[in-house]
C-alpha cells in the first residue's frame, strides 16, 4: 500500500511537471510567434530604409497586440457553400500540428526543483525525429483541408500546389537526416545534443545535410522563395484565400511557429542545442549550480533560434520567388539527388573509419 501510494505521489508530480512544461511551451511559442511579426516588419523597414511599426506603444512594441485585437474583433465572413465544419477544423489543425514539435525538443538539461531534477523537455522520447516527421506531415492535412473547405477552385490549387510543395521536400529532408544518424546512432533529439556538448557541432560534420535542411526547412513553412502557394497575392492568397477574422490569425500564426519551432529543430540538429559554447557545461554547472547553468543554456538556445529566424527575415526580403516549376525542380532534380549523394559519401567515409582509415 505505501508502494502504491508513492508511485501516485510520484506520478501526480511527474504530470504537474510536463503540464508546466507543455503551458509554458506553448505561451512561449505564441508570444515568439506574435513578437516574430513585429521583428519582420523591423528588419523589413530597416533593409528598405524605413521606420516601420512605432505607433503602438514604444517603438511600436505593442503592435502585434493591436494585430490580435483587430483579427478577433473583426468580421468573419463565412463563404456560403462551405463546409462550416472543415472550414473550422483546417486553421485549427494547421495550429496544433505546428505546436506538437515543440515537444520533444530539450530547451536546456535539469533544473533543481522541491528536491527533484526536473528536465527540461516534455518528452524524451527515442524516435524524437520520426515524431517530428510525423507531426510534420499532419500539417499538410491543415492546409488542404482549408483548401477543400473554402469551396473555391483558386484555394482547392493553392492547397494542392502547398502539399505536393511540402510532400516534394519532406523526401529531401527525411533523406538528409538518414545521413546525420548515420555518424549519430540515435533518433533521440536529447542523445544528439548531449553527443555533441564539448566535442564538434554536427554542422561541422554534415556541412551538406545542413544545408539541404535548411533549404527543405523554409519550403516546408511556405517562406519566401517557397511561398508560391500563397503568394498569389496580386490575384489571390492562396489556400486561405477565404479565411478572415482569427481563422486567417490561425494560419499566419502556424508560419511564424513553424518558423520559430524549425529554427528550434536546426539549432539542436547541428548546432549543438543548448550547448554553450567554448565553454565546458559540466564545469560550469559545477560552480554556479544546476539551474543557474540550465537559465543560461536556455537563453544561448534562444539566441542560436533567433539567429535563424533572423535569417528567414532577411532572405525573405532579398531574395526573389521562384517560379513554380523551378522550385519543383529545385526539390526533385537538386535536393533529392545531392542528398542521396551525401548520404552514400557519410556511409562509404563511416565504413573507412570502421576499418581503420583516418578522414
Amino acid at each position: 500500500m505505501l508502494i502504491h501510494t508513492t508511485f501516485l505521489v510520484l506520478d501526480g508530480a511527474v504530470l504537474i511537471e510536463k503540464l508546466i512544461l507543455i503551458v509554458l511551451v506553448i505561451t512561449g511559442s505564441l508570444v515568439v510567434a506574435m513578437y516574430s511579426t513585429y521583428a519582420e516588419r523591423k528588419v523589413a523597414a530597416f533593409m528598405q530604409d524605413r521606420i516601420g511599426p512605432d505607433r503602438a506603444g514604444p517603438f511600436g512594441i505593442l503592435q502585434p497586440l493591436a494585430d490580435g485585437v483587430k483579427l478577433f474583433f473583426k468580421e468573419e465572413i463565412v463563404p456560403t457553400f462551405s463546409s462550416k465544419f472543415l472550414f473550422i477544423l483546417g486553421p485549427c489543425l494547421a495550429m496544433l500540428t505546428a505546436m506538437m514539435v515543440g515537444a520533444v525538443i530539450p530547451w536546456g538539461d535539469t533544473i533543481h526543483v522541491f528536491g527533484r531534477n526536473v528536465s527540461l523537455q516534455i518528452a524524451d522520447i527515442n524516435i524524437g525525429i520520426l515524431y517530428i516527421f510525423g507531426v510534420v506531415s499532419l500539417g499538410v492535412y491543415g492546409i488542404m483541408i482549408g483548401g477543400w473547405a473554402s469551396n473555391n477552385k483558386f484555394s482547392l490549387l493553392g492547397a494542392m500546389r502547398a502539399a505536393s510543395q511540402i510532400i516534394s521536400y519532406e523526401l529531401a529532408m527525411g533523406i538528409s537526416i538518414i545521413a546525420l544518424l548515420m555518424f549519430t546512432g540515435t533518433l533521440s533529439l536529447n542523445e544528439m545534443v548531449n553527443q555533441q556538448k564539448d566535442h564538434w557541432w554536427n554542422i561541422f560534420r554534415q556541412p551538406l545535410g545542413f544545408l539541404i535542411f535548411l533549404v527543405c526547412a523554409f519550403a516546408e513553412t511556405n517562406r519566401t522563395p517557397f511561398d508560391l502557394p500563397e503568394a498569389e497575392n496580386e490575384l489571390i492568397g492562396g489556400y486561405h484565400s477565404e479565411y478572415s477574422s482569427m481563422k486567417l490569425g490561425f494560419y499566419l500564426f502556424s508560419e511564424y511557429i513553424n518558423m520559430f519551432l524549425s529554427s528550434a529543430v536546426m539549432v539542436t540538429l547541428f548546432f549543438g542545442g543548448y550547448d554553450i559554447p567554448f565553454v565546458n557545461d559540466a564545469h560550469l554547472g559545477q560552480s554556479i549550480g544546476v539551474n543557474w547553468l540550465a537559465l543560461i543554456e536556455g537563453a544561448v538556445l534562444f539566441a542560436k533560434i533567433c539567429c535563424f529566424i533572423f535569417l528567414f527575415m532577411w532572405v525573405r526580403w532579398t531574395v526573389p520567388r521562384f517560379r513554380y516549376d523551378q522550385l519543383m525542380n529545385l526539390g526533385w532534380k537538386v535536393l533529392l539527388p545531392l542528398s542521396l549523394l551525401n548520404m552514400l559519401v557519410t556511409g562509404a567515409l563511416i565504413l573507412l573509419k570502421q576499418n581503420h582509415w583516418h578522414f
